[in-house]
This record gives C-alpha cells, sequence and structure tokens, in this order.
C-alpha cells in the first residue's frame, strides 16, 4: 500500500521529451530518459581546459548541424572530474558541471557529464539521478513535459 501512495507523488515521464536549459538559453532541447545511465550527459562541440588563471572549462554545446546551436562559448568554473562508463562500456574522464534544467514546469537542478554525442540521436540524456524518486517512466509515451507546456501556453 505505501508503495502505491510513494508512485502517486512521482511524474510520469515518457522515453523522450524536451527540456529547457534557462542557464544557457536554450528551450525544447530533446532528451532520451536512460534508466541505464547514472549521471545525465549532454553532448558539446568543444570542451577545453584553462588554466591560465582560475581553473575553468570553455564549453560550446551542440553541434553546429543542430537546430539549437548558437556557438556560444559558456565558461564554467565550478566543474569536477569523475570516471564515467561510456555507452560502448569503455571507461572515460569527463568533465561534470551543475544546471538547472526545467521539465514539468518544474526547476531541477543536476550534474551533467560533458561528452562528444556524434553518433547519438539525442544530445542529451537523463539518467537515474536526477530521475530517482522523481519520476516514473512509462516508455509507451513521448513528449509529456513538452505536450503539457504547449497546452499551458494556449
Amino acid at each position: 500500500m505505501s508503495n502505491f501512495l510513494e508512485n502517486k507523488e512521482r511524474i510520469t515521464i515518457g522515453r523522450k521529451d524536451r527540456i529547457d536549459l534557462p542557464e544557457l538559453l536554450f528551450e525544447n532541447l530533446l532528451v532520451k530518459i536512460d534508466s541505464g545511465a547514472y549521471s545525465c550527459s549532454i553532448h558539446c562541440s568543444s570542451i577545453e581546459l584553462d588554466l591560465t588563471d582560475e581553473p575553468c572549462i570553455n564549453v560550446i554545446f551542440l553541434d553546429p548541424e543542430h537546430p539549437k546551436y548558437n556557438g556560444v562559448e559558456h565558461r564554467f568554473y565550478n566543474f569536477k572530474q569523475k570516471n564515467v562508463k561510456s555507452s560502448t562500456g569503455e571507461a572515460q574522464l569527463r568533465y561534470f558541471i551543475q544546471l538547472k534544467i526545467k521539465l514539468f514546469d518544474n526547476v531541477f537542478i543536476t550534474d551533467f557529464s560533458l561528452t562528444t554525442r556524434n553518433n547519438m540521436r539525442h544530445p542529451i540524456l537523463l539518467g537515474r539521478k536526477i530521475l530517482n524518486r522523481k519520476f516514473i517512466i512509462d516508455t509507451a509515451k513521448v513528449n509529456l513535459s513538452y505536450n503539457l507546456k504547449k497546452a499551458r501556453k494556449k
């Protein structure tokens, strides 16, 4: 019985959706919901460590071919490095930053690993860390948050 009540408070999310990244001025970016991944990841066309003054990383998100690409370089002073097992099973040392995401009219703060996802269909993955205890995944559905957002604008 308590499991039912616990699940009732969670939001149902589909296998794909669209999110906003307000700090980066991106809206309606396509994401894949990936319960197999622990952390979230985002595609970057450029990731450079800058050690000149205060250590930071300079990042350009998405690819020039992506319709939302803007070529803006973002600088992050608050970052971490961790080893991550990639989708191919190899260990990679990646940078992590915290970003706000807007999903279902809620703003969440979560860690994103910065990576090149050239061969992937979705520039962003949302992993278990953000999904846990907040969402229930219904793989038969897509764009639940995005459709809610569109309906509220009418």
